[in-house]
């Protein structure tokens, strides 16, 4: 099963990745605030997730892996 590993102090929270996930399971999470003062990336159903790498190929600031 696939995982996306999101390191939260190079996400800026811009939700290019949220836009390229074809199974929408990606959300800018609104209860948490990264040391620069954004908002990361979740992803809300990993088990949804099908390692396509659209949102890792898609941050701009390599803040994304995909796992698994």
């Amino acid at each position: 099963m696939s995982r996306i590993a999101v390191d939260s102090k190079y996400c800026k929270g811009c939700g290019l990745c949220v836009d390229a996930c074809p199974k929408d399971i990606l959300i800018l999470d609104p209860d948490t605030i990264s040391p620069k003062g954004y908002h990361p990336v979740k992803c809300i159903d990993e088990s949804q997730c099908i390692g396509c790498k659209s949102c890792q190929t898609m941050c701009p600031d390599v803040a994304i892996q995909v796992v698994g």
